[in-house]
């Protein structure tokens, strides 16, 4: 088992962006420039090998992110292609947890659109360095400058561009190299394949030499070589302004900026050789840290093939042909098939029988992994994402991945008994893959209930069910997944009393309740004179946790909620875990009805693109579905309205936009903030209230 390449010569890189903005485009190019496909695929065609699902490749959008593996210039590029689609935003960010960097895609005509910003402050959680590549210059209404712009102000990115484009929209011929300071121009009938450079076209030498001053003095800001050059006025050598990029990008001071058609095959070697130019290796990075589980003391991990295994499961997936497939990104060691392994989460220990090179859907067997892969791996039985695997000797768990919320539900049934089972077991499956994707049963109906991001995720999932496990259900309309808070402190008893001859349940807890906006549960024990044994506070917090599934108004779980053990009473024969956690429930459930709860309702972030003369109409559906217009502003020749909107009231929106428009607007719509629902309308949006305070 030998290491194929030097660590310094690999990257694991993602590809990321709003919907539509050429993402599958350009990674099926740097597949076919870089030899992996002999033949391009495109998604109108639903002919690419990373949208390889029947349900992406009908609706001509990614849905699960995709990884392959590519070779340029002597580096080994692992690529993740991720969804643009909001309601997918959970395999972007399991994604952005393993990745060393990004390509952040934006396109030429719209610039940074919503989710351009949503897997931007991604990546900025993960500190992850990036580049950004303007695609889609052969648009009619395409703008460098302006997504330039639109970067550095909505992003708050220090983009400088490091290319500038020939042209635009049907004039988009090549792009001139800030670096080298050459012009390249693509032979289409080669497919983008062929090219030749020439000098600085002479209509463009002034503004090209501008772009190469600001790109000079924004390396000078950070790196005291070129700033010597500045300063004595002396020309700087391509080494060292690539040298210098490298460094910015990697401490993540710089972002640089390409441009390029994915679809018209231009600029794509230009995003390559930046890539392995300015992208970190795992070496570049600093060691991982983690606790130890048994010392629950700090550690770290260098990326060194000779430190302990050390990995992170980020994605899990079911193949019909090889079974459970456990993705994972391998921060140190290295591991041979068959070897076992330690799940740190779980303190199980588990075996990895099969490592496997992954092309999308295709899969190569390898006998074994080093620090820096990112792999699929068959035999584990019990990991889900987040978990970490390690060496059973050095075990260190890694910070878990946190997920959004669930925010739309509906109820599944299964049409005939047959179905009953198989639903369920597909039903697991699926929220093992997808761990924004949730399943309850109804206490008071009986039914089962799935919870996703928005109607897109649920199709999806409902659709993935019916194809891939043959299974046959009846779905019901989306709901809206409320919550609900308190608004006011209080203060309740909970006496869980029960005599019945010989050993009797015994425990009395006292809450204090209190709102806690934004904190979620919060649970302090304030109990100094031991009127509550130490042994059953545990069950207290229980007992109020078994009590906020299920709130006074509607139903519907309690969040952002501070509860304060402050006194209570104990038998020494009858007090029980049992008792104190019925005892505090009762608290809970009596406390939280006099504490004036309130609903709580999803808002929706809400951009819509249109042209002007619909602006009025648009604006007024908006107010009818209680929306708020945050703002106006034009893009390219096209007005847009951002607004906010509570959820309930944007179902069926697409027809409604579509009918307003004749079709001519978009929009897309992303989870904001839980808000409280106004009292007026609570009775219209739950049928009936009780409890209310």
């Amino acid at each position: 088992m030998t290491r194929e390449f030097p660590l310094e010569q690999v990257r694991n890189i993602g590809i990321a962006a709003h919907i539509d903005a050429g993402k599958t485009t350009l990674t099926e190019r740097i597949l076919f420039y870089t030899g992996k496909v002999h033949r391009m695929g495109e998604v109108h065609e639903g002919s690419t090998v990373m949208d390889w699902m029947d349900q992406e490749r009908e609706r001509g959008i990614t849905i699960t992110s995709a990884a392959t593996t590519c070779f340029w210039n002597d580096h080994k590029i692992n690529i993740i292609d991720t969804p643009g689609h909001v309601d997918f935003t959970v395999e972007v960010e399991r994604s952005m947890r393993v990745l060393d960097g990004l390509v952040a895609v934006f396109c030429g005509v719209g610039g940074v659109e919503p989710q351009s910003e949503t897997v931007w402050r991604q990546a900025d959680r993960y500190r992850i360095p990036r580049l950004a590549f303007v695609n889609k210059m052969d648009r009619v209404g395409s703008d460098f400058v302006n997504a330039v712009r639109m970067m550095r102000e909505r992003l708050a990115a220090p983009a400088v561009p490091v290319v500038l484009p020939i042209g635009s929209g049907d004039d988009f011929i090549g792009i001139v190299d800030l670096v080298e300071m050459r012009a390249t121009y693509y032979d289409e009938d080669s497919l983008g394949a062929d090219f030749h450079e020439a000098d600085v076209p002479a209509h463009l030498a002034e503004e090209v030499d501008e772009a190469r001053d600001a790109l000079v003095h924004a390396l000078a800001d950070i790196d005291d070589g070129i700033l010597h050059h500045v300063l004595d006025g002396t020309a700087i050598p391509a080494d060292e302004i690539h040298a210098a990029l490298r460094k910015g990008v990697v401490a993540a001071k710089i972002v640089p900026v390409l441009a390029g058609s994915a679809f018209r095959n231009k600029g794509i070697q230009k995003v390559l050789d930046a890539i392995v130019r300015y992208l970190p290796a795992p070496s570049d990075l600093p060691p991982v840290t983690g606790l130890n589980p048994y010392t629950e003391k700090e550690e770290e991990r260098p990326p060194l093939d000779k430190a302990p295994f050390t990995a992170l499961v980020f994605k899990v997936q079911s193949d019909k042909y090889v079974g459970r497939l456990h993705f994972i990104r391998v921060y140190s060691g290295s591991l041979a098939a068959g070897s076992q392994i330690m799940n740190a989460s779980s303190e199980r220990k588990e075996r990895v029988s099969r490592i496997l090179q992954m092309h999308a859907n295709k899969r190569e067997e390898i006998d074994g992994i080093f620090t820096g892969d990112i792999v699929a791996v068959v035999g584990l039985k019990a990991a889900v994402t987040g978990d970490t695997l390690c060496d059973p000797k050095h075990p260190i768990h890694l910070e878990s991945m946190r997920f959004p919320e669930p925010v739309i539900s509906v109820a599944i049934e299964p049409k005939t008994k047959a179905d009953e089972d198989k639903m369920m077991s597909a039903l697991q499956q699926l929220s093992a893959e997808d761990p924004s994707f949730r399943i309850k049963i109804d206490a008071e109906t009986g039914q089962t209930i799935i919870s996703g991001m928005g109607e897109l995720h649920l199709e999806i999932l409902v659709d993935r069910m019916l194809r891939e496990f043959d299974v046959g259900a009846t779905v019901g309309r989306p709901q809206v997944a409320y919550k609900e808070t308190i608004t006011a402190p209080c203060r309740s008893e909970g006496r869980f009393i029960r005599q019945s001859g010989g050993r009797g349940q015994f425990g009395v807890v006292v809450l204090e309740l209190e709102p806690s906006p934004g904190a979620g549960f919060v649970f302090e024990n304030r109990i100094r004179d031991g009127s509550i044994p130490k042994q059953f506070i545990q069950y207290v917090e229980v007992g109020v946790r078994d009590s906020m599934v299920s709130g006074p108004l509607g139903g519907y779980p309690v969040v952002d909620v501070k509860v304060s053990l402050v006194d209570g009473a104990y038998h020494e024969v009858d007090s029980t875990d049992i008792a104190f956690r019925a005892a505090a429930g009762i608290a809970f459930t009596d406390g939280i009805r006099r504490s004036s709860p309130v609903l709580l309702e999803p808002v929706m972030d809400l951009e819509v693109v249109l042209p002007v003369e619909y602006v009025g109409e648009v604006i007024n559906d908006i107010n009818m579905r209680r929306g708020k217009v945050e703002g106006m502003f034009h893009r390219a020749n096209a007005q847009v309205i951002a607004a906010r909107a509570p959820l309930s009231d944007m179902f069926g929106y697409a027809t409604s936009l579509r009918s307003l428009t004749q079709g001519r607007a978009v929009y897309t719509m992303q989870f904001s903030h839980y808000d409280r629902v106004p009292p007026g309308i609570i009775m219209d949006k739950l049928g009936h209230v009780t409890g209310l305070a």
